[in-house]
């Protein structure tokens, strides 16, 4: 085996993978959506924030020398030629790998001793409490202390909360917790294997959809929940827009979904939102667009209040993007 210098093997580690494959491999680079990339040859290959994972295989890294080891399997001394030979065949035309942001610590607000206020406060709105239970039991829900509010938390792969969000009883509160991270949103996963995912601006409307799922006898857990804790704006200009972040990060870790269902609220800013993620999801994506608005209201919990005779919570919504 040639012997290598430790300068020059840490002068190949400092080129990232994103950067390689602009530099040297154009043509299998492909934009999947915001700041992620996946390559031609493997789509669950994701590239994100200098790092980057090969989902379907379980293994990632940082730098284009990972990348080459692992997923072209060269052996180390070859690759570290292959990266250094492009460089000196071609100008440096790349930067050292950016440096990975530090990860968001989640603050999340004090629980209560109990959830009661929180659970007949989304009674109230509907929601049946076989809903309710399994978020609380699985540490998706919970009461806020001192304040009560009903607290909506995002988990990531490994089930740690990356996010939370916040809604008042009795008032228009509405606010995510410090370090809460927007690539992780209120979702309920499929109690098996499925490859639709729907998509809802609330955690509210999301619970409200599966209860109506309940209600018709259908399996509220035989499909991907995902809620964006918000209203998505995109740009004025489709090609400027970015995907959520939410969506992004699931459909990256979920590399089997494909079938999106976009259910967000029948209004104007809904609809423009359903519009522009329908056109910037790859097409590999079977996407619906699939808003049934009730004789009044403008969203799933409107539909829902509406079939049990509840009175519809007025509530102003947030515009935060998202």
């Amino acid at each position: 085996m040639p012997y290598i210098p430790p300068e020059v093997v840490a002068q190949a580690r400092e080129m990232d993978l994103l950067t390689y494959l602009r530099t040297y491999e154009p043509q299998e680079l492909v934009h999947f959506g915001g700041g992620t990339y996946c390559t031609r040859e493997h789509d669950s290959l994701k590239i994100s924030n200098g790092k980057w994972c090969w989902f379907s295989r379980g293994i990632g890294g940082y730098s284009a020398l990972d990348y080459l080891i692992k997923v072209k399997e060269m052996p180390f001394t070859q690759a570290v030629e292959t990266i250094m030979g492009k460089l000196s065949a071609t100008p440096p035309a790349f930067s050292p790998a950016p440096k990975v942001p530090k990860e968001k610590v989640l603050l999340l607000p004090q629980a209560n001793r109990s959830a009661t206020h929180a659970v007949e406060y989304l009674h109230h709105r509907g929601i049946d409490y076989e809903l309710i239970n399994f978020c609380i039991k699985t540490g998706r829900l919970y009461e806020s202390y001192p304040y009560h509010n009903v607290v909506f938390v995002g988990m990531d792969a490994d089930g740690k909360p990356r996010y939370a969000n916040q809604r008042g009883i009795g008032s228009d509160f509405i606010g995510d917790a410090n370090g809460s991270d927007k690539h992780y949103s209120f979702g309920i996963p499929a109690a098996a294997t499925s490859d639709t995912l729907h998509l809802f601006e609330s955690a509210v409307d999301l619970l409200s959809y599966g209860t109506l799922q309940k209600l018709d006898d259908k399996g509220w857990r035989s499909e991907n929940l995902l809620s964006l804790a918000g209203v998505y704006k995109p740009r004025a200009k489709i090609e400027e827009s970015s995907l959520p972040a939410a969506l992004v990060r699931y459909l990256a870790e979920h590399p089997h979904i494909r079938h999106v269902v976009l259910r967000l609220d029948n209004d104007a800013t809904g609809r423009i939102a359903a519009e522009t993620i329908k056109t910037l999801l790859p097409r590999k994506y079977a996407v619906t667009v699939d808003i049934q608005p009730p004789p009044q209201g403008k969203d799933y919990n409107d539909c829902l209040c509406m079939r049990l005779g509840l009175p519809i919570t007025k509530r102003r919504e947030r515009s935060k993007e998202r």
